[in-house]
């Protein structure tokens, strides 16, 4: 992505149409804490990059400072490079909504981003280092709607209406997820006025979305990428294609966007995934389609409970302090009763036993047989 701003960050819109690029750089900018700087989906103002950064800069030498709720130290200085160039700095923000509620299992946050070309790009940020955001990703197994992918249709019929100009919509991770959620669920009019739909190594849906007339209606205007090693964007049914993009880290690492290669105007491609990604993935698929609704909840919200116990409030605490995180899980399991830990064992041996009955097959690919 810098490599980019440095090679197009003299260039308008006007001048070098949006590109994929384009896109992956809005989608990473989604991530960044903006509570106070960027104006809401309620105020009419909005801010160019450049100012922002200057207002970002100021809040984090403050004694108060900001608190980064993103995943990506690189932010920063990706929003700072963004407003040194022509391409991006007068591109304004504005629309901003960070929500999070524990009760509800609801981690959302989007922002609108105006380009030269007089296009809007709607941005919805992936999950965040919350425990409640990723265990809302996994309720997408076994719920027809998860809570974010109602925000998101209501976030982009508000939206909409004011912008009054065509529309881009995407993200990374759970945001590209929500962004096709939104545009399969929203109003007609709505829909007819994106033109692109930008999907980057986002998980799938419940086959209740596949199958849904809204979501035949924008298949064919979503874009979406995943790395050679994806996991994350290979997650449930997709229900159509995608291409696969080199990137310069290796297994899970690929799935953070400053990672992908890029052109001056492109993503790079590669031929297929990997060989690793792909076991990875056709043992996760038989495992989840193996398990009904009902067991796919019941696992998901026993191995919630039991890590919520143990005072896992995100994977920052994880990060901190591995060993004691992990010491204290396995006492809330053992702590757990009888019933939930039989649940969680069952379930994990069938995972254990899907990925023994794809090994083998792996291996013989590996070693070209």
């Amino acid at each position: 992505m810098f490599d980019y701003i440095k090679w197009r960050g003299d260039v308008d819109f006007n001048t070098l149409p949006f590109n994929p690029v384009d896109n992956i750089i809005f989608s990473q900018l989604s991530y960044l804490t903006l509570d106070g700087i960027v104006p809401g989906p309620d105020e009419k103002d909005g801010i160019s990059i450049d100012l922002a950064v200057r207002i970002f800069d100021e809040k984090i030498k403050s004694p108060q400072g900001i608190k980064l709720t993103s995943f990506f130290k690189e932010d920063p200085d990706l929003i700072r490079a963004l407003a040194n160039s022509k391409r991006f700095g007068n591109c304004h923000l504005f629309g901003y909504v960070n929500k999070f509620d524990e009760d509800r299992e609801l981690q959302f946050s989007a922002i609108c981003i105006f380009t030269s070309d007089r296009h809007c790009f709607v941005a919805f940020r992936g999950t965040d280092v919350s425990l409640i955001g990723w265990k809302e990703d996994f309720n997408m197994c076994f719920k027809k709607e998860i809570p974010s992918q109602a925000e998101a249709v209501k976030y982009l019929e508000k939206m909409s209406p004011l912008i009054k100009l065509p529309l881009r919509i995407g993200g990374h991770s759970k945001g590209g997820n929500l962004a096709i959620y939104a545009a399969s669920n929203c109003n007609k009019n709505i829909r007819n006025n994106i033109t692109d739909i930008y999907s980057n190594d986002s998980p799938g849906f419940h086959e209740y979305v596949i199958k849904s007339p809204g979501f035949e209606a924008v298949k064919d205007k979503i874009h979406s990428f995943v790395p050679q090693s994806s996991i994350i964007g290979m997650f449930l049914e997709h229900g159509c294609d995608y291409s696969v993009i080199k990137s310069n880290e290796a297994g899970l690492m690929q799935h953070s966007l400053y990672s992908w290669e890029v052109t001056h105007n492109d993503l790079v491609r590669a031929e297929k995934s990997t060989l690793s990604s792909q076991y990875i993935n056709k043992t996760l698929r038989e495992w989840i389609n193996s398990l009904d609704n009902e067991r796919r909840e019941q696992f998901i919200e026993a191995l919630y409970e039991i890590i919520s116990a143990a005072e896992v409030k995100s994977i920052t605490d994880l990060e901190k302090s591995w060993f004691t995180s992990v010491g204290k899980v396995l006492k809330s399991l053992r702590a757990a009763d009888e019933s939930k830990r039989k649940l969680i064992r069952q379930t994990l041996k069938e995972l254990f036993q899907a990925a023994g009955k794809n090994f083998e097959k792996y291996l013989k690919h590996k070693n070209g047989h």
